[in-house]
Order: C-alpha cells, then sequence, then structure tokens
C-alpha cells in the first residue's frame, strides 16, 4: 500500500489532536484511545502510527494549545500594550472556554492517579507559557516601557489577573462560561500597565 499524501497525513494528525482533545475533557484521561480513533474516524492503529502511546497524544494537545496562544506575543511591530491585549484576549478566551474550563477539571481530578500527567501539563503548557510572557514583559523593562522588576513575577501577576478569580467563578458557581469580552481584557491589561509603569527619575536639585 502506498504512504498517504503528506497533506492527508497532517490533516488525519490534526483530527486526531482535535478528537483527544474532545475526548479528554469529555471522559478524562482514562479515556481509551479506541475513542479517540473512533472520534477523529481513523483505525486504532492510525492513531498508533503518529502517537505511539497515549501520554504522547496529550502532550501533543497542550503543546499545541500552547503554541497558538504564544503566537500572539510575537507581533514585534505593535506596542506594548496592543501585545498583552493579543495575548490577553485569547489567554482568557481559552481557559475560561468550556473547553478550557472542562480541560482544567479533567485534569486536576486526575493529578493523583497520573502525576506524571500533570508534570508533563504543566512543562508544555503552564510553565512555557510564563516563561514566554516573562522574556517579553523583560524586554519591556529593559526599553524603559515598564518599571524594574523580576520579570518571573510581572509575568505570574498578569495570568493572575487575566483569569484568577474568575477561573474558580466558572468552575463552580454554574455560570455558563463568558463571552469574550475585550473591554474586560483592555481593563486588566491597563490595571497591570499602571501598576507596572515606569518610575520617572527624580532630577538633580539645582545647586
Amino acid at each position: 500500500m502506498s504512504a498517504l499524501p503528506e497533506t492527508d497525513l497532517n490533516d488525519c494528525r490534526a483530527r486526531l489532536i482535535q478528537a483527544a482533545a474532545e475526548v479528554f475533557v469529555e471522559e478524562g484521561y482514562r479515556a481509551s484511545v479506541e475513542r479517540v480513533a473512533s472520534r477523529a474516524g481513523v483505525a486504532r492503529q492510525t492513531l498508533y502510527n503518529h502517537f505511539p502511546c497515549k501520554a504522547d497524544l496529550f502532550r501533543e494537545v497542550v503543546s499545541q494549545a500552547t503554541a497558538a496562544l504564544l503566537i500572539t506575543l510575537d507581533a514585534d511591530q505593535l506596542d506594548l500594550r496592543e501585545r498583552l491585549l493579543r495575548f490577553g484576549a485569547m489567554y482568557r478566551n481559552k481557559v475560561l472556554s468550556a473547553e478550557g474550563l472542562g480541560f482544567f477539571r479533567t485534569l486536576a481530578a486526575e493529578t493523583v492517579r497520573f502525576p506524571e500527567l500533570a508534570a508533563s501539563f504543566y512543562r508544555t503548557g503552564p510553565a512555557q507559557t510564563a516563561a514566554r510572557l516573562s522574556a517579553v514583559l523583560g524586554d519591556a523593562m529593559k526599553a524603559g516601557d515598564m518599571c524594574s522588576a523580576p520579570a518571573e513575577f510581572a509575568a505570574n501577576m498578569l495570568l493572575s489577573m487575566l483569569v484568577g478569580a474568575d477561573r474558580s467563578h466558572y468552575l463552580f458557581s454554574g455560570d455558563p462560561p463568558p463571552e469574550p469580552d475585550r473591554e474586560q481584557v483592555g481593563r486588566i491589561i491597563d490595571c497591570y500597565l499602571r501598576a507596572f509603569a515606569p518610575i520617572p527619575s527624580t532630577p538633580t536639585p539645582a545647586c
């Protein structure tokens, strides 16, 4: 049998990743690879041809979601506020969506049984996000667009402001996930930038 064209291979892989994201949210990490393959419309062996084990598939789901998020920080031609707005809007949309909340709920429930899964998620997702955001904020501090502070601290503060209390609310209140709200993101980013505004230098008194 001849090999599939590259475009078909890529499409099959994309379908597997999308199917895995949906099945993991619905059934947790314990979901079978057969369920993922069935959702993607491929044979189980086809899944294994792309991903030798379920853990590899899970990591790829997280990795692709993270990559799509971090690309919003790559627009060097934009000013700092606009870059953070782009990032903040997508970050809130992903984390506070029904899928994002479901993924978080699933992962929290599976952590005790699959601690390596949680560690892999953290390295592939939150840690990479915080590291890339830290680099952007560190550059902004060097350019004088923000006051000097530990970049990792500044990144963690922004991530907390963007979703902290809201995630708890939508996880436990029973309210439906919020609609995307760019104005709310703007209020958060503006508050953040005021807190980290450059400190004016004190002029030297005249003699």
